[in-house]
């Protein structure tokens, strides 16, 4: 008799419990069985990118004009929206040609352009040194999304460069905070993925960045940081400190302002 008397205390004790909480916490809301619209696939591919031969020659001929910097061999990569490696090239002929560890930094940098870009707002590599130093705005940034080196340094050396290069259909990831990397906007204006160089100073980087992507006809850029509102690079940085927010530093290799202008000359946006 008493073990009955104690069971039903217990229940009475539960279900006064379970009240109390049904009415100290809101009910959870009823799930309904409606099906998400159905939106049509818009996976990123390479199929509207250069190919290989593409950007090897767009490459070669932006690194053969006046750039400012030392006039070094490049390595390009572009990357489409979702990351992955489209194509990689090299203007030397020998994988030795350039600087060997400008390769996956050339990849480092399309990936960081087209992380960091939107369909209205470009920014390019070069923008974000300033915004990840201590006191930026995006300090930290850097640290944010780490190179596979899985991938980085997967595959057969001599097809670096080539259009077998190991690091094609595949994400490196990485975040590169100095010029030569630039997002790629179609004649329509859609961002379509970035475009990564490597291996000179990085402000000739950025410009015969700025060559290629125009002589690939994909720079309708639609916004940006600097003040014409393009991905341009910034040289606004005195004593230590950039007015914009967005500056880059100057390369102390040549008149890279000089330089800069020439290739905005030779090479104005897409309107």
């Amino acid at each position: 008799m008493k073990k009955i008397s104690f069971t039903v205390a217990a229940l009475a004790l539960v279900t006064t419990f379970g009240v109390a909480n049904a009415q100290e916490y809101a009910p959870v809301p009823t799930l309904t069985s409606a099906k998400p619209p159905v939106t049509k696939d818009t996976t990123p591919t390479c199929k509207d990118l250069p190919n290989f031969a593409a950007l090897a020659t767009a490459l070669s001929a932006a690194q053969a004009k006046e750039n400012g910097g030392f006039g070094l061999q490049m390595w390009g990569t572009i990357v489409n929206r979702d990351g992955e490696v489209c194509a990689v090239a090299k203007t030397g002929a020998n994988r030795g040609d350039q600087w060997p560890g400008s390769r996956v930094i050339s990849a480092q940098k399309a990936n960081t352009a087209n992380a960091f870009s939107l369909p209205n707002l470009s920014l390019s590599t070069a923008n974000l040194y300033s915004a990840v130093q201590p006191g930026g705005s995006l300090f930290g940034l850097q640290e944010s999304n780490p190179v596979d080196v899985s991938v980085a340094y997967s595959g057969k050396s001599v097809n670096f460069g080539t259009k077998n290069d190991p690091l094609v259909g595949r994400k490196i990831g990485g975040v590169n905070v100095f010029g030569g990397g630039l997002a790629l906007y179609n004649a329509s204006g859609v961002l379509v993925g970035a475009i990564g160089v490597s291996g000179d100073s990085s402000c000739a980087d950025h410009n015969i960045a700025w060559r290629t992507r125009d002589t690939l006809g994909l720079d309708k850029v639609p916004g940006g940081v600097a003040a014409d509102k393009s991905d341009n690079i910034i040289f606004d940085i005195a004593n230590g400190k950039s007015t914009s927010g967005w500056g880059h530093p100057t390369c102390g290799v040549s008149n890279e302002v000089d330089a800069n202008n020439k290739v905005l000359t030779d090479a104005p946006l897409t309107k």
